[in-house]
C-alpha cells in the first residue's frame, strides 16, 4: 500500500507516518481548537512518545493510583487541564481543572464546549453549570 498513501517523517527524524493522498493537512500555522477528551481517550493513552500532548510533569495529574485516565481538555493542541462533571440536587455542573494559565479565547471556547457537553451527558438535570477552577 506503500505507493497508495503520502508518506512524511515525523519530527524526530525516526519514523515513517502514512496518510491518504487526498486527506485535507492543515498548514503549520493552523490553531487547534479547544476539545474536551472523554476518560480513557486515545490521544492521551496510545502514542509512544505522549510528549507531544501532555507535558510530563501534567502526566501524573492525570492519571490516579489505580490507572484510571481522567478526562481531559485540550488548549493548541496539548493537555491542558482535567474535567469533572458532578449532579447536586438537579444541578450537572462541569468542572474545568486546568494546569495553568488557559488563554481568554480559549477559555470561552471551553466553556461552550463544555455546555454542550454537560448537557448532552447530564440531559435530565433542571440545570446546567461549567465551572473553571483557579489554576
Amino acid at each position: 500500500m506503500g505507493d497508495e498513501l503520502v508518506v512524511f517523517i515525523d519530527e524526530g527524524g525516526r519514523r515513517e507516518l502514512f496518510d491518504l493522498p487526498d486527506a485535507p493537512r492543515p498548514g503549520a500555522a493552523a490553531v487547534a481548537p479547544p476539545r474536551l477528551l472523554p476518560e480513557f481517550d486515545n490521544l492521551v493513552l496510545a502514542w509512544d512518545d505522549r510528549s507531544r500532548v501532555i507535558a510530563a510533569e501534567h502526566r501524573p495529574l492525570v492519571t490516579t493510583k489505580n490507572l484510571r485516565v481522567k478526562a481531559t481538555f485540550l488548549v493548541d493542541g496539548v493537555v491542558a487541564g482535567v474535567w469533572t462533571i458532578a449532579v447536586k440536587c438537579g444541578v450537572a455542573t462541569l468542572t474545568l481543572a486546568p494546569f495553568g494559565t488557559v488563554p481568554r479565547r480559549a477559555l470561552k471556547e471551553l466553556e461552550a464546549e463544555a455546555e454542550r457537553i454537560v448537557r448532552l451527558v447530564e440531559p435530565e438535570c433542571k440545570d446546567h453549570a461549567v465551572v473553571c477552577e483557579a489554576a
